[in-house]
């Protein structure tokens, strides 16, 4: 197998003059973007970095972002995305807790790390890519340093979501990266040399995953700087192609978009980065067409499961593949764990057990997670769900999502599969809120669309009805303002919960 560097050299190779980037009105050949590459790689050389040394990156999609993707594997420095909607405190934490020695910032972002040189242990240089930056580019060489490589060298650190806590560092070595990339295409329609994919989330997340691919194949990845519905839709009418998006930004561009598209491009939209209720699922069918597909795993290990739309939306005997977040892919490995570890059969429900090759080896600086979350060449992922007899994958909640009201465990997605399906609805959150006599109960906010009639009583009723009388949300929150994202755009539960238990003596649990 290739390192990164080189694979992505053998791809510029044969591509030449093919475009690669697309980014801010400005078209570049596979030759050009791998020039520019290497030159800021002999930059960040010359400032007397090494190999293996962390260097965190914070920008928006754009061209330049493109240069760090590749000068980061020629130079065989170690790319520590940080997330351009993150705080400046939590930028503070991702540059110490990986050891970062240098941060290339775009000018926009330069006031919210650049005095991080002073304060950060460690961090020797800033780098800010100012007005003078294609001037300043232009003064280092555009030839490879061709250095040695080990596919086992370290090669990315990709922080977790940071929703529960603060963000964990994640270390991919070439090896690692290269076989992730490959099993993320897996589930997708065949790449070809001239195919698009287009980028909305940035590629510092989710849509880096896209990436690699589509430049090992020959495609052209176009940069948008930012999500915007209506934007991203025409992209994706224009040009085709592939691309990447979490649910929201499903949701918001049918909620957005009054005309209709034309799709006829489009070959295929992977789904991931949350759970996608059944009814944004087939809304988003309707919209797209049959270009849906879906991927399951987290950080420390994706992907091990996915389906195309053929699986996704068809009926099988004995399986709910609407509900499912995928089938178990062949090159990897999904168990159901009980509370003591051991395997659970087919349909029982328990702590989801994750293994693919190019899962992670340890959490950096975090021996003791380590330790808790990767065990015997398993990844405890905190999920819980079960597997059916078809190999259909299924989540039921984040373990610490668990609503416990009156002595019953309720899952909030059980209420939000059931809410997010009534006409009007587009989208909700289930959490818990402190009660009195029960300890806590189940809070349904409700985003509804425009003109919609729904009432606190009919979600309340249908709830009641599909899933039981204990089951039903103890208060309902109407509103027609979308609900919070995360830098990432995942619907974040822990801040919407939060409000609801300000001003209860104990934040956890509340009654007898």
């Amino acid at each position: 197998m290739l390192d990164v560097r080189s694979a992505l050299r053998r791809a510029m190779e044969y591509n030449r003059n093919r475009p690669a980037i697309m980014a801010g009105g400005v078209e570049l050949t596979f030759e050009e973007a791998w020039k520019r590459g290497c030159q800021l790689a002999n930059a960040l050389i010359d400032m007397g970095l090494q190999p293996g040394d962390k260097v965190a990156v914070l920008e928006d999609n754009c061209l330049e972002a493109a240069d760090f993707f590749v000068a980061a594997a020629v130079a065989n420095v170690v790319r520590v995305p940080l997330y351009r909607r993150n705080s400046s405190v939590a930028h503070s934490h991702m540059i110490s807790h990986t050891d970062c020695r240098a941060v290339v910032v775009s000018q926009e972002f330069a006031h919210e790390v650049e005095h991080f040189k002073d304060e950060i242990d460690g961090l020797k240089h800033v780098l800010v890519r100012r007005d003078d930056y294609e001037s300043w580019l232009a003064g280092y060489s555009d030839k490879d340093p061709n250095l040695d490589i080990d596919i086992d060298d370290p090669h990315l650190i990709r922080h977790s979501g940071g929703t529960t806590g603060r963000s964990k560092g994640m270390q991919f070595s070439h090896r690692q990266w290269m076989r992730t990339c490959r099993d993320w295409a897996f589930f997708f329609p065949m790449i070809h040399a001239g195919d698009y994919a287009t980028h909305a989330g940035p590629i510092s997340h989710g849509a880096g995953y896209l990436f690699m691919p589509m430049w090992l194949a020959g495609g052209c990845n176009i940069l948008l700087d930012r999500f915007e519905p209506e934007d991203f839709a025409n992209h994706l009418e224009k040009y085709g192609g592939f691309a990447f998006a979490v649910p929201t930004m499903l949701s918001d561009m049918i909620a957005t978009c009054k005309e209709k598209k034309d799709f006829s491009k489009l070959r295929g939209i992977m789904v991931s980065g949350a759970p996608i209720r059944p009814a944004t699922a087939l809304q988003a069918r309707d919209f797209f067409g049959d270009v849906l597909h879906q991927l399951y795993g987290q950080t420390e290990s994706v992907p091990v499961a996915g389906m195309g739309p053929a699986e996704w939306f068809r009926d099988v005997p004995g399986s709910e593949p609407l509900l499912a977040v995928g089938r178990v892919m062949p090159y990897s490995a999904i168990e159901i764990r009980d509370d003591d570890n051991k395997p659970l059969p087919p349909g029982e429900i328990g702590e989801i057990a994750l293994m693919c090759e190019g899962q992670i080896s340890e959490i950096l600086n975090e021996p003791e997670l380590t330790k808790e979350r990767l065990v015997d060449g398993w990844v405890l992922s905190g999920d819980v769900g079960k597997i059916d007899e078809n190999g259909y994958v299924y989540l039921t909640d984040r373990k610490d999502d668990m609503i416990i009201s009156g002595g019953f465990n309720i899952w909030p997605a059980e209420l939000e599969n059931e809410i997010s399906a009534m006409p009007g609805v587009r989208e909700v959150a289930v959490v818990a809120a402190p009660h009195d006599r029960w300890g806590e109960i189940p809070v349904a906010v409700v985003v509804l669309n425009e003109g919609a009639t729904v009432t606190e009583e009919d979600v309340i009723e249908v709830c009641r009805t599909n899933l039981g009388s204990y089951k039903k949300p103890g208060r309902v929150v109407l509103q027609t303002d979308p609900l919070p994202r995360t830098p990432v755009g995942k619907i974040p539960r822990k801040t919407i919960r939060e409000k609801f238990w300000e001003d209860a003596a104990d934040r956890h649990i509340s009654g007898a």
